[in-house]
């Protein structure tokens, strides 16, 4: 069975693994989602917070960070013409204050670029990359196996992102 995002799969789930509502609800590639897989079979109680994002969840998620600091994009990102162009309206609108404001400027700017310049945002876009809960029980545990899974991919782990605690897995 192919699914909606072009991934081979065998009734949703990846192989090996009972069908998990909260990872399929993800809507992550197969390496992502065999990830995710992997680690709540060993950490049963692990969070997934995030997954697959559309534009405008992409730009709502930048906007919560935004509102706190308003460098954060290029504080956080890999500098590219994307990133650029996001902060550059975040710069240019200092009026807009709130997230659902700053939010409508960063999806207009997402919708405005090209799938290229897009991937250059993030990960979850592409539904390469998942976000899971911080928590102190089993967290070294649990941050060196994100480590792992990521590394086995050419992706990355990140512990932290713009100053502000998030597990972030990116394949």
């Amino acid at each position: 069975m192919v699914n909606k995002t072009g991934d081979a799969s065998a009734a949703g789930s990846s192989p090996g693994y009972a069908n998990d509502p909260a990872i399929e609800a993800l809507n992550l590639t197969s390496v992502a989602r065999d990830a995710a897989y992997r680690l709540k079979a060993r950490f049963p109680g692990v969070v997934f917070t995030s997954g697959r994002r559309n534009r405008a969840e992409q730009a709502s998620a930048m906007a919560s960070n935004v509102v706190l600091h308003r460098n954060w994009i290029k504080e956080t990102y890999i500098d590219s013409d994307a990133i650029r162009a996001c902060q550059r309206w975040v710069d240019q609108h200092p009026e807009k204050k709130s997230r659902s404001d700053i939010a409508a400027g960063l999806t207009a700017v997402l919708d405005s670029l090209t799938d290229a310049q897009l991937s250059q945002v993030s990960k979850h876009l592409s539904g390469d990359a998942f976000d899971v809960q911080p928590v102190s029980h089993n967290g070294a545990a649990i941050k060196q196996m994100l480590r792992e899974l990521t590394q086995k991919t050419g992706g990355k782990f990140l512990a932290e992102e713009g100053g502000l605690l998030r597990w972030h897995a990116q394949f």
